[in-house]
């Protein structure tokens, strides 16, 4: 299956993956509902600015914010989600994303129906902190600070909102810098180091969980909202047309004992998840007659997949989704990767899960955002260390075999989400605003 290629004015816009490279930045992998809520005016950074205006909404009607977000959809999919809710409330909300020029926010923002100017300069952290790459990370960073320096005097915002991603830190601090006020939002379970440092700067440091609070050193800047999640997710979808977007010869007296695993591995694909897979899919089908499988490979892996893979009607074999909300509601279980927002996503839509955090994360925080949501979802947790065809396998045949388990899982996942996030985000900001 080919990816197909993105046209100038699509219908319909893909999911963001939890896991991207600039390399490419045009597999998207969230699917954003077409919106009506178009900007009101095509907005220039180039536009003179002969002097500051004040920016009180009593004398500036039109509200003016500058989204700083990129490297992956886990910081891109909340940022647009806090600017849709920001539109809805005030139709006339300027608002200006600021990114990497070759990162996946390049475009996604627009296809997502918002204005975006990229960073030429961006300020990577590489791992270890005292690599002898990071020489250059004081050079970088002043250079950047003087790139978004005169772009968010330009665009003279009321606020800045980060949501994370490497490039969004001089566009924060380079805010803060101006006096301007800043508000970040952090969706793991623990900070990184950026937001970590930002936050000193931060009016608001919007956090996903109640635990998070305590990472931080100004407890009193926190505000636990949850993570902001895309509008189709928070839409009821009926399972059964659901399962039949994915398997249209599925009989309706079937449907009612059908068990759909739906396997995401991020949108260039988890080797380790998919090998598990594919060593236990084809006996699993065989074995058990109203199991169906999603499988997303990633797009780097299709090809290799595709060619191992024996055809089956109970399968569904993609490079990535378009259509997560469908995937969602198609599901009985999910088998993922432990990215932020996919486990927000699990929460909002009350799945059952088995969560494989991937071990090449920064700072751990995919591990640590599985632990977190073992405890609050009874989520199952397998690490790369004991990921094999045997344990995924046994796993999955547990929850699926258990009926009260999983709607146990279900009732805890649901209890923990938070689905008005985003609102909650946005008046949070607008107060901030008008304060």
């Amino acid at each position: 299956m080919a990816s197909s290629s993105l046209h100038p004015h699509p219908s319909t816009l893909p999911f963001y993956p939890s896991i991207s490279t600039p390399s490419n930045s045009s597999l998207l992998h969230i699917n954003f509902r077409c919106r009506t809520l178009k900007p009101t005016c095509c907005l220039s950074i180039h536009q003179s600015s002969d002097s500051r205006t004040d920016t009180n909404l009593e004398n500036n009607k039109t509200l003016r914010i500058v989204f700083a977000a990129g490297g992956t959809g886990g910081h891109i999919c909340p940022a647009v989600a806090i600017a849709d809710e920001l539109k809805i409330i005030n139709p006339t909300t300027q608002i200006l994303f600021i990114g990497s020029q070759n990162g996946m926010e390049s475009t996604s923002v627009p296809y997502a129906g918002y204005d975006f100017v990229s960073v030429p300069t961006t300020v990577p952290l590489f791992r270890p902190i005292f690599s002898p790459q990071n020489l250059l990370l004081p050079y970088r960073l002043i250079k950047s600070l003087i790139q978004c320096h005169s772009i968010i005097k330009n665009f003279n915002p009321h606020i800045v909102v980060g949501t994370g991603g490497y490039v969004s830190f001089p566009i924060c601090l380079s805010a803060a810098l101006q006096r301007i006020k800043l508000v970040i939002q952090e969706q793991n379970s623990v900070p990184g180091i950026a937001n970590w440092v930002l936050s000193f700067f931060a009016h608001k440091v919007f956090v996903a969980f109640d635990s998070t609070i305590e990472c931080f050193p100004r407890k009193d800047k926190c505000v636990a909202c949850g993570n902001p999640v895309r509008l189709s997710l928070r839409t009821y979808v009926s399972k059964v047309v659901a399962r039949l977007n994915f398997f249209p010869r599925l009989k309706k007296e079937d449907e009612a004992n059908a068990r759909v695993v739906l396997v995401l591995g991020g949108s260039l694909g988890a080797n380790a998840v998919n090998i598990a897979m594919l060593n236990l899919y084809y006996q699993m089908l065989m074995e058990k007659h109203n199991l169906f499988i999603i499988w997303q490979t990633g797009v780097e892996a299709f090809n290799e997949m595709e060619s191992l893979v024996r055809n089956h009607p109970r399968l569904l074999l993609t490079p990535f989704l378009h259509s997560m909300d469908l995937a969602y509601a198609a599901a009985d279980l999910i088998v993922s990767r432990a990215g932020a927002m996919t486990c927000y996503e699990i929460l909002a839509t009350g799945k059952p899960s088995i969560l494989i955090p991937s071990p090449n994360v920064a700072e751990g925080h995919q591990f640590k955002n599985a632990s977190l949501m073992a405890k609050l979802a009874d989520s199952r947790v397998i690490t790369e260390d004991e990921l094999d065809s045997i344990t995924l396998e046994t796993t999955i045949e547990e929850i699926l075999g258990n009926e009260a388990l999983m709607a146990e899982m279900s009732e805890r996942a649901l209890k923990a989400a938070k689905p008005g996030a985003s609102a909650d985000i946005a008046q949070h900001i607008l107060s901030l605003v008008e304060s």
